[in-house]
């Protein structure tokens, strides 16, 4: 393949291009996004490139994913800048269609894929919805890429878990790789909605990461109160300057926590300002 990035729009041109680097036994990479990149996003593509021969990137703001309210018209829209971080990232492929492309048909009347247990709960409760829009979209570049390999960041656990189950249930021979989250050296998780956030907000943020990191030290050693140690977390953050929505400690399966077990995960979605930042932490006991 060439050095330069190849940018498609059409579902049509995609599957033409990628069946003939099939019939050449390429192992093909997908890395959904919704653009607005960040180094998080290619370490996604890095990631990609030790598992493929070619990693198709996709950019589609998913209308379906988000609820009444929230910033899909507002969501940052950065293509030519995307196009350059994926090129230098050492991407091959980028797919970017319309709304129209992928629901060609409107989204009203359209088939929805329901992802049982997992979806439930902390964002999905939060956010009613979001994750049948992620998982449909998701079905849907996998029908279209029908990718070997594809890389999502372990920052959104939740997400990760609906995609893992998402893969299993429907039998799509595709491994899923999840990715470690990229933080600013003050521990900030990466996230395209961090643009939001004010130079002031910007350096409260951080404190996110160590409500999570205190909790994770208490959990570690051996402190099982689980309800106690969320709320104590939640009243924390609230004292930062947060709005809280949830801290959840889980089994790293999402099912509620075991005392016996030796590995969990808090998990925590909380308002800054117009941000909502979401982040977790796997904790292993002492």
């Amino acid at each position: 393949m060439s050095d330069s990035l190849i940018t498609l729009t059409s579902v049509s041109e995609l599957r033409s291009h990628l069946a003939e680097l099939r019939r050449q036994g390429k192992i093909l990479a997908l890395v959904p996004t919704m653009g607005n990149l960040h180094q998080g996003h290619l370490r996604l593509v890095e990631e990609a490139r030790r598992h493929a021969d070619v990693v198709v990137a996709s950019i589609f703001v998913n209308p379906m994913q988000f609820g009444p309210g929230e910033d899909f018209e507002s969501y940052p829209r950065t293509l030519e800048q995307d196009q350059q971080m994926l090129q230098s990232a050492g991407c091959h492929l980028l797919f970017t269609p319309s709304v129209a492309d992928v629901y060609p048909e409107g989204q009203e009347d359209h088939t929805r894929v329901v992802v049982p247990v997992v979806s439930e709960g902390l964002c999905g409760q939060k956010r009613p919805g979001h994750f049948d829009g992620v998982a449909t979209v998701v079905s849907k570049l996998f029908n279209f890429v029908q990718p070997d390999v594809a890389c999502f960041g372990q920052k959104d656990y939740q997400q990760l878990a609906v995609i893992r189950k998402l893969v299993t249930d429907l039998c799509f021979p595709i491994r899923i790789i999840g990715v470690p989250t990229c933080r600013t050296p003050e521990g900030l998780a990466l996230s395209s909605r961090n643009g939001y956030l004010t130079p002031e907000q910007l350096k409260k943020a951080p404190a996110l990461y160590a409500v999570l990191k205190a909790t994770g030290q208490k959990l570690a050693a051996g402190n099982t109160h689980f309800a106690e140690l969320s709320h104590q977390a939640r009243a924390r953050l609230a004292e930062q300057g947060f709005a809280p929505e949830y801290v959840d400690i889980r089994s790293t399966d999402l099912s509620p926590p075991d005392i016996r077990a030796r590995e969990w995960v808090i998990l925590v979605a909380a308002r800054l300002g117009k941000a909502r930042l979401i982040d977790n932490l796997v904790v292993h006991r002492d």
